[in-house]
């Protein structure tokens, strides 16, 4: 398997793609028009053209037969062109000590805070390539590129889960909040953040603090879950030491995680060093390595052994990567 930078030659399977990812997949719409203009922007920003306002980096994953079965991206500053919407989680007192009354009411705050902060985005992988390394591979092959390129991303990364919502599509939060501000499901008001109309959401969203306690029993649970089949997503995000810190999306109240890029563990602990061909070895961990090129990016996920500087990897392992040996490589363990 091989992560790479997406490029206009892969508009037609990643329509594919997208189709088969469904209403779960908002920042990747099905719409050839919207693709092929993400496209261009995607491939300015791997150029190191586009201001950080602006960058946006769509990761592919390749099977051994060279089909796409899956994408992973960022933003490099997220909220610099339009508002970055989310609830924070607070608390609010009120006591009494005449009527020996005392209550903690969780309270939602519509904020900005996460303006500007390095949004990961766009994460699918097609069900029949979730096992082994895969998912640890598409994730986390972003966080490499962070580490090579630290002056194009911000000190804090995110990345917004999806929430708990029904088999029709329905979100418990939503129901219980959104839908009495605006006259739209779920699934339309998710797609029109997804694709970048987020205008209706300052006109729309009242700015006052709202009690949990209003919302319905399903909808308060919901807060900070993630859906289901994102479980195995944030788990390996927390691998790398993203956590929920009470921020969550405005429209499904799916937890927001975050780190500070540097002490993410791929970032912190990943090490340059030169490629040399070879036998690794029975025993060698597997490493998520970099070739350490932007528009020619490539990452894979092998077994490897660091020795005197160097990095031993097989002869098949530095050919996905097209390099030779002695060539710099970013590398550091799949897991920690």
């Amino acid at each position: 398997m091989l992560v790479r930078a997406a490029g206009m030659q892969d508009i037609e399977a990643l329509l594919a793609l997208a189709a088969s990812a469904g209403s779960g997949l908002t920042s990747l719409p099905a719409s050839e028009d919207r693709l092929v203009a993400r496209l261009q922007s995607v491939e300015q920003s791997f150029r190191g053209e586009a201001p950080q306002a602006d960058a946006d980096y769509l990761f592919v994953l390749e099977d051994e037969k060279g089909r796409l079965v899956g994408t992973s991206g960022m933003l490099g500053a997220a909220g610099m062109r339009e508002p970055w919407y989310s609830y924070r989680m607070g608390l609010t007192v009120a006591a009494s000590r005449g009527l020996d009354i005392y209550r903690q009411q969780p309270t939602l705050f519509l904020v900005n805070d996460l303006t500007g902060a390095t949004a990961l985005c766009s994460y699918f992988l097609d069900a029949n390539a979730r096992q082994g390394d895969n998912a640890r591979l598409l994730s986390k092959a972003r966080f490499m590129f962070m580490a090579d390129c630290p002056q194009d991303f911000s000190s804090r990364v995110i990345v917004e889960m999806r929430g708990l919502s029904d088999s029709a599509g329905r979100s418990p939060f939503w129901d219980s909040l959104g839908q009495h501000f605006f006259r739209m499901d779920f699934a339309r008001a998710d797609y029109l953040t997804g694709i970048g109309n987020k205008a209706f959401i300052a006109e729309m969203m009242p700015k006052f603090p709202l009690y949990a306690c209003f919302l319905s029993d399903a909808a308060r649970e919901a807060i900070g879950q993630v859906h289901p089949d994102s479980e195995a997503g944030r788990a390996v995000l927390e691998e790398e030491g993203m956590c929920y810190q009470g921020y969550i999306d405005i429209f499904d109240g799916g937890a927001t995680l975050e780190a500070q890029r540097s002490q993410v563990r791929a970032i912190r602990d990943s090490r340059n060093l030169l490629l040399s061909v070879g036998t690794p070895g029975d025993d060698a961990a597997t490493h998520l390595i970099y070739n350490r090129t932007r528009e020619s990016c490539r990452m894979i996920a092998a077994p490897a052994r660091i020795a005197a500087g160097t990095l031993v990897v097989s002869s098949a392992s530095a050919e996905l990567l097209r390099l030779r040996a002695g060539t710099p490589v970013r590398a550091v363990a799949l897991q920690g």
